[in-house]
């Protein structure tokens, strides 16, 4: 078994009445952390600055998981990081391309919606610049064996620019376990297995949560399935990190780029 001290939970979140719920059901005794992400900050300006907010607290593996992600085995959480500690695994988490059904992209990277790093073995090399320049595909980089998939994907997809930063370990040789996915019956929502069990639900939807009856309704549909687990379980507060000034560089770089392309410099 992992210490769980070296271990935390990181989520990036839009919706915090929807993360109150969710995170009831965390793995427990681990460090519960949040990046405030009201104010537009997600995907890779959220993996830039967790790393440098999680720097020197002694963290060495990092669970990400969104707000709209439902633990329904989160101890199995720590069996995927003995796994990836004997096997020398860096990141763990489902295909953003073939493994779920409305998600057709690039097959060769995951998404972010829940994973497992590594983060000991990513600050050895952390190097924001050079992550940045990976935002590009070869063809035939990378030997998966893709025939398995499900549903269609795009191996040459640049879809979301978080991409470059998983490129970039592939890249430099870090090894990559891929969780199989299972659809829920809506057709929206799926499941993740590791050692053939159905550890987590992916609700989708986050931000439509409390707004949006048809997905409130069906997000609390899977959270009722977990009603007899909330004995004895209380609400705590994460450790919340806010960018004061995200917005406002965004809006203001955004602007900068308007002009440039203007001048046509």
């Amino acid at each position: 078994m992992p210490d769980k001290s070296k271990i935390a939970i990181l989520s990036t979140v839009a919706n915090f009445e929807l993360y109150q719920k969710t995170s009831l059901y965390f793995p427990e005794g681990i460090q519960k952390f949040v990046i405030d992400g009201r104010n537009g900050m997600h995907g890779l300006s959220s993996i830039i600055y967790m790393m440098r907010k999680l720097k020197n607290k002694g963290i060495e593996w990092l669970v990400m998981a969104d707000e709209d992600v439902i633990f329904y085995e989160s101890d199995i959480v720590f069996s995927i990081v003995d796994n990836m500690q004997t096997n020398n695994i860096t990141i763990c988490g489902a295909r953003d391309g073939g493994d779920i059904a409305h998600r057709n992209q690039n097959p060769f990277v995951i998404n972010t919606f829940f994973s497992v790093v590594n983060l000991a073995d990513v600050f050895k090399i952390w190097n924001k610049k050079e992550m940045l320049k990976h935002q590009y595909i070869k063809p035939n980089e990378f030997g998966d064996n893709l025939k398995e998939l499900a549903f269609s994907f795009d191996e040459n997809s640049l879809y979301e620019p978080y991409y470059c930063f998983y490129f970039w370990l592939r890249r430099k040789s870090k090894h990559f376990l891929f969780l199989d996915a299972i659809m829920d019956n809506d057709g929206i929502a799926n499941y993740l297995e590791f050692d053939n069990v159905q550890f987590l639900c992916h609700t989708w939807y986050a931000r439509a949560y409390g707004n949006n009856k048809k997905h409130t309704d069906r997000i609390n549909k899977h959270l009722k399935k977990l009603d007899d687990k909330l004995v004895d379980k209380l609400y705590t507060k994460p450790i919340v990190f806010k960018h004061k000034t995200f917005y406002f560089v965004k809006k203001l770089n955004k602007y900068y780029k308007r002009v440039l392309m203007k001048l046509n410099v």
